[in-house]
């Protein structure tokens, strides 16, 4: 069992490699669907929060590893709608940069709260990501495709998050999540004050 859990974890990773390496500035987006593909890939903090939401889920297993990350994403989206409408959601700047932060102190106490909890926690920092996705959406993009760019997107890097708590879960190694949460944290520290 754990050699294929590892083995899924290692699959993850490098299919989502060529996508990662993608995400250097300088490409041309020809889609509305890539243009809201790259969004998330484009920035780091976006990056962080939503590859430690899948350490997160899976360093908990159980009905988490899927409910968190579904919960981020529809949420995501959901804060993408009220971005792409004009609506203005309060500091989403400064959502992303504490849900980085919070989501590496997460990891590195090892949280575990109800699986609901996890989930409302989740869609908080969510809603933020979102938002930022919305109101960043370019004038001529087509709402639906864009929408759908960064929902799969974030669904990608959110898997490879899963994948990695998974290959981490397979060689007993928690201490390695707890470290990746600091990392984590400690970025979202430096782009906070940066």
């Amino acid at each position: 069992m754990r050699l294929t859990t590892l083995k899924m974890g290692l699959a993850t990773l490098i299919a989502a490699a060529p996508t990662l390496a993608l995400a250097h500035p300088g490409h041309e987006h020809s889609t509305s669907f890539m243009t809201g593909f790259m969004h998330p890939m484009g920035g780091l903090d976006h990056l962080l929060a939503m590859i430690a939401i899948g350490l997160w889920a899976a360093s908990m297993g159980g009905k988490a590893l899927w409910a968190v990350p579904a919960a981020f994403v529809g949420t995501m989206i959901l804060g993408g709608a009220f971005g792409m409408a004009g609506m203005q959601v309060p500091f989403v700047e400064q959502g992303i940069a504490l849900s980085v932060i919070l989501m590496g102190a997460l990891l590195v106490a090892s949280v575990r709260f109800s699986v609901g909890t996890c989930a409302a926690i989740a869609g908080v920092f969510a809603f933020f990501h979102g938002a930022a996705h919305g109101m960043e959406m370019p004038l001529n993009a087509h709402v639906a495709e864009y929408a759908l760019g960064f929902a799969a997107a974030t669904a990608l890097l959110h898997l490879v998050g899963m994948g990695m708590g998974k290959a981490i879960a397979c060689i007993e190694a928690p201490i390695v999540t707890r470290l990746s949460g600091g990392i984590i944290a400690a970025a979202g520290v430096v782009m906070a004050i940066a």
